[in-house]
């Protein structure tokens, strides 16, 4: 085939729409956009109103939207834009999303699929340009063999009889666990361990988030922490949460080796220590998110006789770590988060 024919089949590029209130700052955004090749730019607005106005006859599969915006806020919009553009992933670029700000977790709660601290104006060129591109690339990225979901599953049987549930997510995770968290009751007093990718600094703001979502404690994981009913207990950033048997139960330990993954905190050393801790009692969990993290933990999980469950590809914002294992054979289930949450709460309740 020749190179004219190459350049007629290959994909068309992904259509972004921006939406900042700066003009400066869309036109820098829009020459990036368009010099990277993979993207290209199909709207850019100034304010969200006339953004969703346009997104009634228009589809994108990106939008890269400012916080701090006159008239409705970007933490506002985002909900109604997800809804606008059916499912777009959406890209935070706003000066307020510094590393370990409470907005940034709040947009990644509300469905938003990564953040980027927006640079001054003075600052916008050079470096800059390939982190963009990075980033939006990097929402599109999945690992060999999860670009498809599994189908044959059948019926979905509710979990056996479990004492643990730990849950394992990335990129898109945070509204994932929000979901997934309004489907259990109050009264589910199994204890809930989470390893969710995010730098350190995030992590009191998502401890004190992830209680109010799920209706009870939460705490971020400490070293020789117990293991207690009716609570959750969430990774640090800079440390691996690991289980170990204890004269009462079972306790938190933390290390700070390298993960095959290359992540920091990563699921698998938590799913392989669970496995050895509490065997076929455990249950897990494993949300949208990049890469394959997990995926070897989730064989752990599956030889001891455990379940792992996993959301299912079209409601994840990146369907690699959950793509991953079922594709590997290695998921009891492939499921919308929040149906996840009713199977486990229909045999997990109780004291």
């Amino acid at each position: 085939m020749s190179r004219t024919n190459l350049a007629n089949h290959a994909a068309p590029p992904s259509r972004v729409l921006i939406i900042d209130d700066s003009v400066v700052a869309r036109s820098v955004l829009g020459r990036m956009v368009e010099g990277t090749r993979r993207f290209a730019v199909a709207g850019a607005f100034s304010d969200a109103r006339a953004a969703l106005s346009w997104l009634a006859k228009n589809r994108v599969d990106v939008i890269l939207l400012d916080i701090e915006m006159p008239g409705i806020d970007g933490l506002t919009a985002l909900p109604d834009l997800l809804i606008a553009s059916e499912g777009a992933k959406v890209l935070i670029v706003s000066s307020s999303a510094d590393e370990g700000a409470g907005v940034s977790v709040q947009a990644l709660a509300l469905g938003a699929a990564d953040t980027l601290v927006k640079p001054s104006i003075g600052a916008f060129g050079g470096r800059f340009a390939e982190v963009l591109e990075e980033r939006l690339s990097r929402l599109f990225e999945t690992p060999a063999d999860t670009h498809r979901s599994p189908s044959g599953y059948g019926p979905v049987a509710a979990p056996r009889d479990f004492d643990l549930v730990a849950i394992g997510a990335s990129t898109g995770g945070i509204h994932a666990l929000s979901q997934f968290l309004r489907a259990i009751p109050t009264s589910f007093q199994k204890p809930i361990l989470v390893t969710q990718h995010l730098p350190a600094t995030f992590m009191s703001y998502f401890a004190a988030q992830l209680a109010v979502l799920g209706g009870r404690p939460c705490q971020v994981a400490t070293d020789s922490m117990r293991i207690r009913p009716g609570r959750i207990i969430v990774a640090p950033g800079d440390a691996h949460m690991r289980v170990v048997r204890t004269s009462g139960g079972a306790a938190i330990r933390l290390t700070r080796e390298k993960a095959a993954s290359g992540c920091m905190p990563s699921v698998d050393p938590m799913f392989e220590t669970i496995a050895q801790v509490y065997g076929k009692r455990a249950l897990g969990v494993v949300l949208s998110g990049m890469g394959r993290d997990g995926c070897d933990g989730a064989g752990n999980m599956i030889d001891a006789g455990a379940r792992v469950l996993v959301q299912d590809q079209a409601t994840s914002v990146v369907w690699g770590m959950p793509g991953a294992i079922a594709n590997a054979g290695r998921a009891s289930a492939v499921l919308p988060p929040d149906e996840i949450g009713r199977l486990v709460a229909g045999r997990g309740g109780g004291a």
